[in-house]
């Protein structure tokens, strides 16, 4: 089961963080560099359920 409540314990460490990698890119590198990431940390779920759930959450916008 998707994980939807809060859960990440800096968030707004994260968000700067991120921000931060796409410091410099063009539009491609910076959608190459998300795709990237989606896909590494689809990796480190690796339960398909899960990422089904996660795609439609991201694609309605809700919970």
């Amino acid at each position: 089961m998707l994980n939807t409540k809060a859960n990440i314990a800096d968030y707004d460490g994260f968000y700067a963080q991120l921000i931060e990698a796409h410091d410099g890119l063009d539009d491609a590198e910076s959608q190459a560099l998300n795709a990237r990431l989606i896909l590494v940390l689809a990796n480190h779920i690796g339960e398909n359920q899960v990422l089904s759930e996660a795609i439609e959450l991201a694609k309605t916008g809700s919970k």
